[in-house]
Formats: C-alpha cells, structure tokens, sequence
C-alpha cells in the first residue's frame, strides 16, 4: 500500500537515474471513443515513464491525445486496454469510488479556466481538498493559509474568485492544487486564459514547487513553457511520436 509521505528537495541532476521509482507507468495504453457504429481511437499503444520529482510536458496538435492522455493518467477516466501503474499500484481496474479517494489522496489538479467555486471564499476555495479528507478545521485552516502566504493570496482570503484577476485566481488554484501535499500534480494548460506575464508567474510556481520535490505533468500547446520542464513527450494522432531531454540548469 502506498504511505502518504513526499521526497523533498530532489538532487534535479539525478533526475534521470535509473534508481528513481517511477511514480506512472504506462504499458500498451489505447482509449477508444464509440459512439453508434463509429468508434475513433484517441490514444494508442501509449508506453511513458515519469519518475518522481520529474517536471514532464505532453505537447501536440489540437486532437493528438493530450487531455485524453491527461484524463487517463489523473484517473480521470479508463483506459480502453492497457495498464497504469501508480507508484506500482495497477490503477486502471480501480472501481469509480477507489478512483476517487485515490485521486484525493495523492493527486492535485490545475485547470486552465482555475475551476473555482465562485460561491466560495478564497480561504474556502484552497480548504475545500483538505475537507474532503476529513481534516479538522483548525488544521484546514492553518495548511491553506499557509499555502496562500507562500503563493502570495492570503491578503484576498476573504474575497471571492470573481473579485481576483485572472493571474489571482490561477495562485489560488494552484494552492488549492498543492495543499494536499500530492504525489503528482497534473497541469492542463494553466497559462491558457493569462497574459504572458501572469503566465510566466504560474510557471515560475510550478517550477519551484517541483524543485522542492513535486512530480509535475503539464499539458501546453507552448514551446516556451514546455522549456521549464526537463522532458518532453510529444503526440500526434494518439501515438507518441518523439520525446525530448530539455536543458535543466
């Protein structure tokens, strides 16, 4: 069974080594869509590794399998055949209820529309994931602050998400994302709705968050930020096609 703990502080130029436990593995990966007589295959024969404290991108074209692939991996939804292996934990047979409690557990998400809950605080918005693991809520309290102070929010504790702008309610998102502490947080086009400088933010807190020992998997269609990640796996029609080592400092 899989402890909740985290590895801080990864030595980011062993990143590579054989040593370190993959945290996903796929195996023959395929996800097949049928609708009447048409069935469209969206993904096939898919074999990634992501090991942890990895920052990885998935880029391609509109239609290549990226969010399909992105579902897959959050437990978002199941594969047609083929396995997912969570820190060597099969995960693609889990029923809906086990999905669920295991994305809970170990899995942050980062939407490119931030997802907020606009009838909710801002403080209410990044305690929300610690509620739904039954913390107390003085402790929900003081681990969402604290992730609001390190994403410079807490200031707008007591606003709404409709009171922030865009680069806001993304820092919010992100806090939300990460104050669970996840073994993975998976990032779909979170630059999307921003302008280059608040794009440039989020990616700045992404990178940090993974230097201090986060895995990160990020979908974009771009280039520039695809360079803060050390590998690049590329998709078109369903297949990956190429992956690239990216430069790290």
């Amino acid at each position: 069974m899989i402890e909740n703990t985290k590895i801080l502080n990864l030595n980011k130029h062993n990143l590579f080594a054989p040593e370190r436990p993959a945290i996903i593995k796929t195996v023959n990966l395929r996800k097949v869509y049928r609708s009447f007589n048409v069935e469209t295959v969206a993904l096939e024969s898919i074999n990634v590794e992501i090991k942890e404290g990895e920052f990885v991108s998935i880029m391609g074209p509109s239609g290549s399998g990226k969010s399909t692939l992105l579902n897959l991996l959050a437990m978002l939804d199941k594969p047609s055949s083929g396995s997912i292996a969570f820190m060597g934990t099969e995960v693609s047979t889990f029923s809906d209820r086990q999905m669920a409690q295991f994305r809970k557990r170990f899995l942050g998400f980062i939407f490119q529309n931030f997802n907020l809950i606009d009838e909710l605080t801002i403080l209410e918005n990044v305690e929300l994931p610690l509620q739904y693991l039954g913390l107390p809520k003085a402790e929900r309290r003081k681990r969402a602050m604290e992730m609001m102070e390190r994403l410079e929010v807490a200031h707008k504790k007591q606003f709404f998400p409709s009171q922030l702008s865009g680069g806001q309610q993304q820092r919010v998102a992100v806090a939300r994302a990460v104050v669970t502490n996840p073994y993975l947080l998976l990032a779909d086009e979170p630059t999307g709705n921003l302008d280059s400088a608040h794009g440039q933010e989020v990616m700045d807190i992404l990178s940090k968050l993974n230097e201090n020992g986060t895995t990160v998997i990020l979908v974009t269609h771009s280039a520039q930020n695809a360079e803060y990640s050390q590998r690049t796996i590329h998709l078109f029609d369903g297949q990956v096609v190429t992956e690239n080592i990216n430069h790290v400092n």
